[in-house]
């Protein structure tokens, strides 16, 4: 054997097959070969931070094949994912099997794209590991390690058995939890809006185009804020008496540019808003169609576009649309990422000639990896197209002393979002009222005044696209972090989801309640994103990592002896029910078990009774009519089933539909 060529999984390894030919040998590791024990910390804290890595049980088999196909090859080709990940992967293979061959010759090749072209232009031209990025993810995961080994063992003692903590994670967490309190904090404000539906006076006849509404803005040229309803009936009445007048009509074309092609968080939030995917998932559908060679690499910063993708753009775009679509030079987006690797680029399909459609028959992808592939898809084709054009009319209406104001946007030329359409964030794009032909002083008639209610709302509670946005603009962990990091929260029932709302326990309020008042800094946002800016030093060789440990740890310690000795319990806040314990007739309560909630007697620890927490939801059982309610497993996956089990045996992944009652 000449060649043998190591990448993460099977998939990658079988597309990248198709382009190397028999001289090169191909084979998975299957992901990370060596890593930190989980039996203990695997940190030697005293002797400069020195990780013991050892190769996982799991990974034995695999290393040792591994072990014996190196002998018989001349040289090592170590083709893992082009980032920090997989170069600390390289470099672990690099370690292990240099040693089983001694004179092989090792070469690292990085492509962001699993294509004939970018292969080819990757192993003509190789590079050795990069130690910097190798470095930033051992920083990342000892500096991750040190506080999950040290911190958990804490939490145990003084909030609740069996929990974890984590560096990023937990700030995240805080995020969430300190929203809950403002939006149990709010306190609605009422106020009231009034609209008048007007039309042109010299029409005899109503006609929709000449109707339009005008909401009430400014009375004796300030702006008005009507608190209650006496005050709204009163400017009611003297609207009614009121004549109408056009006081004034602006009109302006207003231009709506193109959004960049996606990185790894917006293609995360848009997966989430356009697609309700959750991040995780969304990576896990774009790693399938990065290995299967359909879209560049998944984990980027980037909003940078090869010169052979801008001109397959452009000629597409050309021939597909017309040259009305086109503009005069390719567009060019600044990366806002002040971390971003300039190198990389943008996630976009490889053969932007290759549609959603044409990909229903390719093996292995299903509905949701379309629908993934269509928004990258659409996304990078629209970031080349000229930019929509919106005619945007104001009309000022003078009623009395009152001014109203009507506004309506048409849209002149549809540009890019003709492919891409709206963004889900962007109200703007939304067609409002058609506007009349008028112009000022023109008289109007009154047909119908709308005085209505509203209160003020509280703060969003965050989902997975908002809370993604948020934590990019704090500067908190990294875009290839997200998924698990909602994950991670999610799986430990520190929070939960509701109508896709991130919402927290009580026993992800109480975590959070202890690590504010003893580890106030570690949770600050401002030094999190610190420690973020300072991997990155690391990555570019700007920072050694052991004493970037060293100076977060060393405080860290210290502090950690003085809560352990000092802190006071937290107490978990129980969740009452109205429900009675059958053993003692105490009213039961909700509790945190290792598979999630489930109800326990409030009388313990001298009742014992627990039972599982059982929740209805909106469905019929399709078998016999009765109520479906969402329960877990052993291993804590929620299924669907019938209350009236076991003399029903109906079980469910998915919710079922409910049937329409039959009517007599």
């Amino acid at each position: 054997m000449q060649n043998l060529v190591i990448v993460e999984s099977p998939t990658k390894a079988k597309t990248l097959s198709k382009f190397l030919g028999s001289k090169y040998e191909i084979t998975a590791s299957m992901g990370h070969v060596r890593d930190l024990p989980k039996s203990d910390i695997g940190v030697d804290v005293e002797h400069n931070f020195e990780p013991k890595y050892i190769i996982p049980r799991d990974k034995t088999k695999k290393v040792n094949e591994l072990k014996k196909m190196v002998k018989d090859a001349k040289t090592l080709w170590l083709a893992t994912d082009p980032d920090r990940e997989g170069e600390a992967i390289a470099w672990h293979l690099g370690e292990l099997l240099k040693a089983q061959n001694k004179s092989i010759d090792i070469k690292r090749v990085a492509f962001h794209e699993i294509t004939p072209e970018a292969i080819k232009e990757a192993f003509e031209d190789p590079k050795e590991v990069d130690l910097r990025l190798v470095d930033a993810q051992q920083a990342r995961r000892i500096l991750d390690r040190l506080v999950g080994y040290k911190l958990s063992p804490l939490l145990w003692k003084k909030v609740k058995s069996g929990l974890s903590a984590g560096r990023v994670q937990s700030v995240a967490l805080r995020l969430i939890v300190e929203r809950e309190r403002e939006v149990d904090a709010f306190k609605p404000v009422e106020y009231w809006s009034i609209e008048a539906d007007l039309r042109k006076s010299e029409e005899q006849k109503t006609r929709i185009s000449d109707c339009f509404t005008a909401a009430l803005i400014e009375q004796n040229g300030k702006k008005l804020t009507i608190k209650n309803q006496e005050e709204a009936d009163g400017h009611v009445k003297a609207l009614e008496k009121a004549d109408y007048q056009v006081l004034k009509v602006t009109k302006k074309e207003v231009k709506k540019y193109s959004p960049p092609p996606f990185t790894t968080s917006t293609l995360q939030q848009a997966a989430a808003n356009k697609l309700s995917m959750t991040a995780k998932k969304t990576m896990m559908l774009a790693q399938f169609l990065y290995e299967h060679g359909l879209i560049t690499y998944m984990r980027t910063d980037s909003v940078n576009l090869s010169t052979q993708a801008l001109t397959a753009a452009r000629a597409y775009i050309e021939t597909n649309l017309g040259k009305d679509y086109l503009p005069s030079t390719a567009k060019v987006y600044k990366t806002k990422s002040k971390v971003a690797q300039e190198a990389h680029e943008a996630i976009r399909p490889t053969n932007i000639s290759q549609t959603a459609d044409q990909l229903k028959s390719f093996e292995g992808l299903g509905r949701d990896h379309i629908r993934l592939y269509e928004l990258i898809w659409k996304r990078m084709l629209a970031s080349q197209i000229k930019e929509a054009v919106m005619d945007h009319t104001t009309i000022d209406v003078s009623a009395g002393s009152y001014t109203l104001r009507a506004t309506g946007s048409v849209v002149k030329f549809d540009g890019w979002l003709k492919v891409y359409g709206k963004i889900q964030e962007d109200d703007e794009i939304e067609g409002e009222q058609a506007l009349p032909e008028v112009k000022e002083k023109d008289p109007l008639d009154l047909l119908k005044l709308l005085p209505q209610q509203h209160f003020t709302e509280p703060p969003a509670r965050f989902n997975e696209a908002s809370l993604i946005k948020k934590l990019e603009e704090l500067g908190i962990g990294r875009p290839s972090t997200y998924a698990s990091i909602i994950s991670t929260i999610l799986e430990r029932f520190y929070v939960e989801k509701l109508d896709r709302r991130l919402i927290p326990t009580e026993l992800g309020k109480a975590v959070i309640e202890f690590l504010m008042k003893n580890f106030a800094d570690i949770m600050d946002y401002a030094f999190t994103a610190q420690m973020e800016d300072e991997l990155d030093d690391i990555a570019r060789g700007e920072r050694a990592w052991k004493p970037t440990i060293a100076e977060f740890y060393t405080p860290f310690a210290k502090k950690l002896e003085n809560v352990e000795e000092h802190a006071e319990k937290v107490k978990i806040e129980v969740e009452e029910t109205d429900r009675k314990c059958p053993l003692c007739g105490k009213n039961l309560v909700v509790r945190f078990g290792k598979f999630g909630k489930f109800l326990a007697c409030s009388g313990f620890p001298d009742c014992k009774h627990t039972e599982g927490l059982e929740e209805k939801i909106d469905a019929k059982c399709p078998d016999c009519g009765g109520d479906v309610v969402l329960r877990k497993t052993k291993k804590g996956r929620p299924f669907y089933g019938c209350k009236n089990y076991p003399n029903c045996k109906y079980a469910s992944w998915t919710k079922p539909e409910s049937k329409p009652e039959k009517s007599n």
